[in-house]
């Protein structure tokens, strides 16, 4: 689990999946599952994927059909009018069967469960775009419509890519690395040996799932050269996974590095398209220790020198490596450091005349720095932290960048100017407006952004921006009016209450409440949402919510949540507290929350419940057996119990190496401490899940009966990390409820 991309965070996903059944609905209609579930979605037309063309005429995006939320087309918006038209309808070409690893890789990119076009990459010459779909490569023309078939074979091909000058795409098919001409029209294989634990071109399992990068090769910005990874997984321990379905189990034998054990091999070469065959590759000499992270890869913008951060095991430790790629001897550019773990970012970017920017959390907080020669220069400081780079017009000597300045609970596009060498940088001026929470992408010279808004009372916008932040075109305006899905439910939406509470050593926490309408002096049970885990932006945050905890709401029920101490958004400083001693301060800081929300006039302090999923599923177990009686019930979803099942990359750095000390495992694991879970309990698992394996949850149901504890169970057939589908997700949701109905009691009915 990388800072940006967790398998905790897909609680988040499958509630924020707001939708809604077509909109001729009455403006009297309640709001239901039925409908928070079903197409079109409750929000508006949400894209994914956003992308200016490389010339800047075109923003192109993925947005779901109106009848199917699950299924995607890529459409274009012209830049200079404003018309929108789509590029490739995914119902016309398409229908094969992806493979295995193909479903397991969009899984860890989050898109499990849906289909159509799930991604796409521009030409550099912005004539065309590379479009994946249904295990087969397709080429889309922008300007006359046509899609031209690049790839049938009964084979998946994944990680391709467009060469930046439009000469060749790449891809990987058979654990291999291929090469495909595109006025030749031939194809031919740059790597041969990928077989069995081998695989060329690909990242590894922890790299897609943990560091945030799914490339294994990367083309240089003249198409004369590209570095491939070699990836070898022979050390790596081979763990039978049982994809538990409806229709029967199957067993993938799956390579899975746990936490202790040994990672895979990852080297890098230096390939040549044009040159002779036989000729050997060039291998980056990456050091004498192979049992490292290869994080990112990069190349200058004259091709001249590659540059590969390098983490080490412990994630301690930092290198940025600079390689010649005539000889691949490197020598290290810059070090970051620090005595609990070093989190990566993607803000790496060159600048013409030879300096180079950079992020750093040496500080405590994620800050811009200029490196050259050597040395390097701040450019940004505070007690608040840079999100993303997005972009930099070196024309203007500027520099843009997402954060949360003015308050941690919103996050707005920034830009900042670059300072002259031995000169100091000034405060970054706001681009966006306040009151929300905002998305940015830039195209690569600054000149244009694609601006994703929403707030608690408008679900996300997009709109094409220049450079001052100014709007000149909506993509998506999505406002609730006419026959927008969620118009008719507008009139009764409520918005949360935000504040802020005191950590026991002071640290403020932001919160983020849902209160509902009562008679005055009544009170109302309470549903806490909890997730809790880092990589995982704040859940009190000034955005669109989601129409699950609206469907609480307008029940009858409180619907409350708080940022605790490890959540990231809010610097590494307040990351730290948890290295060692998972489910130790964030369970304290929980605490607050609920005492806080218990003392509330409004609230049946006797009927509290909590739910989180992944991360938050653990928490939700942590709470339980810390606090008996703090909580009337508590619904754990896809729980980590046993850190020692979790991958390396995520679990070492949070609690270091368990085949040198296991007792952070012990002590932050739910089954040493499951005699103290009393309270009624529910939990919630698929059976096909790869991410949070099921046996998680297996070994915390023994643990339960053998001690003779009482707790209640829904598991899914063939469903994995994520609930997908509007049947199973509307099941879910109404066993969480029926539960807490049961275990709380309603006006109508008595607990039990």
């Amino acid at each position: 689990m990388s800072r940006r991309t967790h398998p905790r965070l897909t609680w988040i996903l499958f509630i924020l999946t707001v939708a809604a059944l077509p909109s001729a609905a009455r403006s009297d209609e309640p709001l239901t599952l039925e409908r928070i579930m079903g197409s079109p979605a409750l929000a508006g037309p949400v894209p994914r994927s956003l992308a200016l063309s490389p010339d800047g005429t075109l923003a192109t995006l993925l947005e779901p059909r109106a009848d199917d939320r699950d299924r995607y087309d890529l459409w274009a918006l012209d830049t200079a009018t404003g018309t929108k038209r789509m590029l490739v309808d995914s119902t016309k070409f398409g229908g094969g069967e992806v493979s295995e690893e193909e479903k397991m890789r969009r899984e860890r990119a989050r898109v499990g469960g849906t289909r159509g076009v799930i991604s796409y990459a521009w030409s550099p010459d912005s004539k065309s775009i590379l479009v994946p779909l249904d295990g087969d490569l397709y080429l889309a023309s922008p300007a006359d419509g046509t899609v031209r078939r690049l790839t049938a074979t009964p084979q998946t091909e994944l990680d391709a890519r467009i060469s930046p000058r439009g000469r060749f795409v790449s891809f990987v098919r058979d654990q291999n690395l291929f090469l495909l001409d595109l006025a030749a029209g031939a194809e031919r294989a740059l790597t041969t040996d990928g077989a069995g634990a081998v695989s060329w071109g690909s990242a590894e399992f922890v790299a897609q799932e943990e560091m945030d990068r799914r490339e294994g090769h990367w083309w240089s910005p003249d198409d004369s050269m590209l570095v491939v990874a070699r990836v070898d997984e022979t050390a790596v321990r081979m763990v039978p996974r049982a994809a538990i379905g409806a229709d029967g189990t199957r067993v993938f034998e799956q390579r899975y590095p746990r936490a202790g054990t040994p990672n895979a091999r990852v080297e890098l070469f230096l390939f040549r398209p044009d040159a002779p065959v036989g000729q050997a590759p060039v291998k980056l000499d990456l050091g004498p220790d192979p049992d490292t992270y290869v994080a990112r890869v990069d190349w200058t913008p004259d091709s001249s020198r590659i540059h590969v951060q390098r983490q080490s095991r412990d994630q301690k430790r930092l290198d940025l490596i600079e390689f010649d790629p005539a000889t691949g001897t490197g020598r290290i550019r810059l070090t970051e450091t620090s005595p609990t773990w070093v989190n990566l970012s993607g803000d790496l970017r060159f600048l013409a005349d030879g300096r180079m920017l950079w992020t750093s959390e040496r500080s405590g907080h994620r800050h811009l720095f200029i490196e050259r020669d050597g040395q390097l220069q701040q450019v940004t400081s505070g007690r608040w932290g840079i999100d993303q780079v997005v972009g930099v017009d070196e024309k203007r000597s500027t520099v843009f960048f997402t954060a949360g300045i003015e308050m941690p609970i919103e996050k707005h596009l920034y830009v900042a100017d670059l300072p002259a060498t031995g000169t100091t940088g000034v405060a970054p001026r706001r681009l966006t407006e306040p009151g929300g929470w905002h998305e940015a992408s830039m195209d690569k010279t600054g000149a244009r952004a694609i601006i994703t808004r929403s707030t608690p009372t408008q679900p996300p916008q997009t709109y094409l921006a220049d450079a001052d932040g100014k709007r000149i075109a909506w993509i998506e305006e999505n406002r609730i009016a006419g026959d927008h899905p969620y118009a008719p439910f507008l009139a009764g939406h409520i918005a949360p209450e935000f504040g802020t509470l005191a950590a026991d050593d002071g640290t403020p926490l932001h919160y983020s409440h849902l209160r509902p309408t009562l008679a005055p002096g009544a009170k109302a049970p309470a549903l806490v949402i909890v997730y809790g885990g880092p990589g995982v932006g704040p859940l009190a945050a000034r955005r669109w919510g989601n129409a699950v905890s609206q469907w609480f709401v307008r029940r009858g029920w409180h619907v409350f949540s708080l940022d605790n101490r490890g959540t990231s958004g809010r610097g590494k400083a307040f990351e730290d507290p948890i290295h060692l001693k998972l489910g130790d301060v964030e369970v304290r800081d929980q605490k607050v929350g609920v005492d806080w929300l218990r003392a509330q006039t409004d609230v049946d302090a006797d009927r509290v419940a909590v739910h989180g999923w992944s991360y938050g599923g653990y928490m939700v177990l942590r709470l339980l057996s810390a606090h008996p009686g703090l909580f009337a019930a508590g619904a754990a979803g896809a729980p980590v119990t046993d850190w020692s099942l979790y991958d390396t990359h995520y679990t070492e750095r949070y609690l270091g190496n368990p085949a040198v000390d296991k007792g952070p495992y012990e002590r932050s694991g739910v089954l040493g401490v499951a005699a103290t879970i009393a309270d009624p309990l529910l939990l919630i698992h698929g059976m096909a899940d790869d991410n949070v394996v099921f046996e998680n949850t297996t070994a915390l149901l023994a643990r339960l009966q053998k001690q003779g504890t009482l707790f209640e169970v829904m598991v899914y057939p063939g469903q994995s990390h994520g609930i997908a589908g509007a049947p199973d997700r509307i099941h879910l949701w109404r066993t969480i409820v029926d539960f807490f109905d049961r275990r709380l009691g309603t006006p109508e009915a008595p607990r039990r």
